[in-house]
């Protein structure tokens, strides 16, 4: 296991005020699971010729229970099309049902796995070399499941539509 230097900020960030003193390497991905249990990887949702947008939040996150609404009317415009959302929680398995509690209160149309908080930020680690600040956070992949963008904060989904129309022109 590699160990990594902590940005501060990331034991503010845990739901169950965990502070994080590794990350885990590559292998970090094998920790998230569906809601239901079952092993699951953030690759096994890409490609397939559409866009993906991961969007990390966490059950007791204030600007994730606002923003919320926004994520599922995105979801809904867009599934028929050539876009899709994943939910990415750090709630880890000890919060599980507070993370339920949130997908079930916001009525999440999108799939959703979960993840210990040191094994979503290694994961943000691994794909974009940056730290993992907090949560919401968001991660676009194009329809070859290639990282093509990534943020921390409320992004709106306008903005989000705008870069992807704008990479699919730049790619004409």
């Amino acid at each position: 296991m590699n160990s990594r230097p902590i940005n501060p900020f990331i034991s503010l960030l845990s739901a169950i005020g965990l502070l994080l003193l590794s990350l885990a390497s590559s292998a970090s991905a094998a920790g998230l699971a569906t809601m239901d249990g079952k092993a699951a990887k953030v690759a096994d949702y890409l490609g397939d010729g559409k866009w993906t947008v991961v969007m990390f939040w966490s059950s007791d996150c204030h600007v994730c229970h606002l923003k919320a609404p926004e994520y599922v009317a995105f979801q809904e415009k867009h599934k028929a099309g050539n876009i899709r959302l994943l939910g990415l929680t750090l709630d880890g398995k000890d919060n599980k049902d507070a993370a339920q509690g949130f997908i079930d209160e916001h009525k999440l149309n999108f799939p959703n796995l979960i993840g210990e908080p040191e094994d979503v930020a290694g994961f943000y680690y691994d794909n974009t070399g940056n730290y993992f600040v907090g949560t919401p956070t968001f991660m676009i992949y194009n329809p070859d499941g290639k990282v093509r963008a990534a943020d921390a904060g409320a992004i709106p989904v306008s903005i989000i539509e705008d870069f992807i129309t704008e990479q699919e022109a730049a790619s004409l």
